[in-house]
């Protein structure tokens, strides 16, 4: 429980002061100062909003995933000692990077800011490199076969249409 506990906090203190915190708050803050432009459609704040939302629920779920099946936290400095292939990554092998740019997608539509789209671009290439060079061999060294058999069946960006439950296809 106590682990459990000291997860939750780490992973907490790294959305909020570390990647998420930054990637979402902190530099879109700066480029936007947050402003909604005056006369802003109603219809185009609902759709910011929903992407918002539903960019931010693989973020925690994964947090609650890192932590309780996977013993672990978000910050790679202190992994999981587990493998984690249930909830949003049995649908895709980055759902967590896949949720932040989505809720980036949202802040430019919010925010209306050509910025904020460069951004995702840059973002998004900074993120695909770093899973493609880093993240991947590493968890290929750390879990082995297993990984291999997840990243056969699971896609890296775009979700399964049906999630995958350790089957082979």
């Amino acid at each position: 429980m106590a682990s459990t506990r000291r997860g939750v906090i780490v992973s907490l203190l790294f959305i909020v002061f570390g990647g998420p915190g930054f990637v979402l708050v902190y530099i879109p803050y700066w480029l936007t100062r947050f402003r909604v432009p005056v006369g802003e459609p109603l219809w185009q704040i609902v759709l910011a909003a929903a992407l918002i939302a539903a960019g931010t629920a693989p973020l925690f779920e994964s947090m609650k995933r890192f932590v309780i099946v996977g013993r672990g936290t978000l910050v790679p400095a202190v992994p999981t000692e587990r493998l984690v292939v249930s909830g949003f990554y049995r649908r895709m092998r980055n759902p967590m990077y896949t949720g932040l740019l989505v809720v980036l997608v949202g802040e430019a539509i919010l925010f209306e800011s050509r910025d904020l789209v460069l951004y995702i671009a840059a973002i998004w290439l900074v993120t695909h490199l770093f899973v493609c060079f880093y993240e991947e061999p590493t968890l290929t060294r750390r879990y082995g076969v297993e990984y291999l058999r997840f990243k056969k069946h699971v896609p890296r960006w775009i979700p399964r249409l049906r999630p995958w439950r350790g089957e082979t296809i």
